[in-house]
């Protein structure tokens, strides 16, 4: 019987470390593909490193290029609210000088005991054509105008 004991523990000792030995083969498996996943990992952490810094790079270039754009737009946009002053004022010179002319028309026209037939209505544009003519005229007529 102690013969048979020896036995029966020698083999259960045998099938135990048969197990062992499989799980040790099932766990050398599973760390070959985790030492494959490291290099894929590592390889992909070094892909978006480098991706990373370029678009860090790129970054920066497109906030110089919006500080660039930026400062040229501020500037436009002060040459063109100069120019609008600037146009204002000679709009204002311009209706005013028409006026002028307008007062000087009405005052170099003959008086007749007549009275005038009803004018047909003249649009801005044609009294200011008109009065340009007129002075030209004036002008040609003194020998100061080619």
């Amino acid at each position: 019987m102690s013969h048979s004991l020896g036995i029966v523990i020698e083999s259960l000792v045998a099938v135990l470390l048969l197990v062992t030995i499989g799980y040790c083969v099932l766990l050398n498996s599973r760390l070959k593909r985790l030492k494959a996943d490291e290099h894929s990992l590592k390889a992909t952490i070094g892909e978006l490193i480098t991706a990373t810094e370029i678009a860090e790079r790129a970054i920066g270039g497109l906030k110089h290029t919006v500080r660039d754009v930026n400062e040229h737009l501020g500037s436009q946009l002060n040459a063109a609210s100069q120019m609008s002053t600037q146009l204002k004022g000679m709009l204002a010179e311009g209706d005013g000088i028409i006026r002028r002319l307008s007062k000087i028309a009405i005052a170099a026209r003959p008086l007749t005991s007549e009275p005038e037939p009803a004018a047909p209505k003249v649009t801005t544009a044609r009294a200011v054509a008109a009065a340009a003519e007129a002075f030209s005229e004036r002008r040609r007529a003194s020998g100061l105008a080619a």
